[in-house]
């Protein structure tokens, strides 16, 4: 690494860390303000608050306009670089465009990968702090509350040809009053299984089913068989069975694929939303390496009104970006808009953007 790959990649990170320094002390404070009288309610100290909300909290503030701060940190130092004429001098001193742009791509590519160890597993586990806080002290009317049981019936796909239901299923203990499952085989019951109390076992981390009658069925043939106690080792566990609007941001990637993989099963609703989650924490650091290249390739040239003009265009393309990812989202989720294609377009629409924006300033 020479001294140029050096000198920029040090103004790189310095703008980009001081930046986003400053705006989670902002971010915290204004969080702050609003949540006073919260924080008075829930009877906890400074330090409790601190360890169960903001140390969470701040993660998730960070993450959340990662790629947005390193786009305008790049245009901010790149701009002031080509205002006092240190791009000319670079250019000028015998190194090609391309030889410029190498600690860009460099700085992009780092903070791009520090970007996708923390959306793929520091900040779910900050989520599930910082959520169950909210849903206790913040927003106890919310969808999700761990601490009050929640008494419904739920009917869901175990497999493609077996369904089951739990009647007054209770999230706090983990059991419902009455279970029921069928298996199907074309039209015709093949399997079906009663009993009259299902509940988890922590230990074992198997269900355990209390009077158990089970029926198999082979044509004209029928075969029953009573239990008054069965483990059984299903494919769903409790906190597949929660009502949980936070569910898709709480789990690490491993977990979230396998939770996907149910929900298709199952034949959820909201299965789009949860692969849009898990395509983007893939898209998402790309696109800081994009956005790096983006704001090199914009701010390298020395215009007139200087930081402002390009800070000005950093933020019309910045909003270009997210109401794009936005909208991409909404025709997923709501439409018929593939989620692997709609969580990539905002890279490739940009990855477009950046090819032509290199070869007009490489000239």
């Amino acid at each position: 690494m020479k001294t140029i790959d050096r000198y920029i990649l040090k103004k790189y990170f310095t703008t980009f860390f001081f930046a986003i320094f400053l705006f989670t002390v902002i971010a915290v404070a204004v969080d702050i303000s609003e949540k006073t009288d919260d924080f008075v309610k829930s009877g906890l100290g400074a330090m409790q608050i601190i360890q169960q909300y903001y140390i969470a909290f701040v993660p998730y503030i960070i993450a959340l306009l990662f790629p947005l701060f390193v786009f305008i940190s790049v245009i901010f130092f790149t701009s002031k670089m080509a205002g006092n004429s240190e791009v000319i001098a670079i250019i000028a001193g015998g190194s090609s465009y391309n030889r410029f742009l190498r600690p860009y791509l460099i700085g992009g590519l780092s903070l791009g990968l520090l970007l996708l160890l923390m959306v793929n597993f520091v900040i779910p586990k900050a989520n599930a702090i910082r959520t169950t806080f909210e849903s206790i002290y913040v927003n106890p009317n919310s969808s999700y509350d761990p601490l009050l049981p929640e008494n419904h019936s739920i009917y869901f796909r175990i497999d493609s040809f077996t369904y089951a239901g739990i009647r007054n299923y209770d999230t706090a203990t983990k059991s419902g009053s009455i279970f029921f499952m069928n298996r199907v085989k074309g039209v015709q019951l093949v399997y079906s299984l009663r009993a009259e109390n299902i509940s988890w076992d922590t230990a074992q981390q198997k269900w355990v089913l209390k009077n158990v009658f089970e029926r198999t069925i082979n044509g004209l043939k029928e075969t029953v068989h009573v239990d008054r106690n069965k483990t059984m080792n299903f494919n769903f566990q409790p906190f597949d069975l929660s009502r949980d609007d936070y569910a898709k941001d709480k789990l690490a990637t491993p977990a979230l694929t396998n939770f996907i993989q149910l929900e298709e099963l199952r034949g959820s609703e909201n299965v789009n939303a949860l692969k849009i989650e898990r395509y983007r924490r893939l898209a998402t650091p790309l696109a800081v390496v994009i956005l790096t290249l983006i704001g090199a390739l914009i701010a390298s040239k020395r215009v007139r009104g200087g930081s402002g003009a390009h800070l000005a265009l950093g933020f019309v393309i910045a909003a270009i970006f997210i109401l794009m990812d936005r909208f991409s989202t909404i025709f997923s989720t709501k439409g018929n808009l593939p989620p692997e294609i709609a969580a990539w377009i905002p890279d490739l629409v940009f990855l477009v953007v950046t090819y032509f924006l290199y070869k007009k300033a490489a000239k």
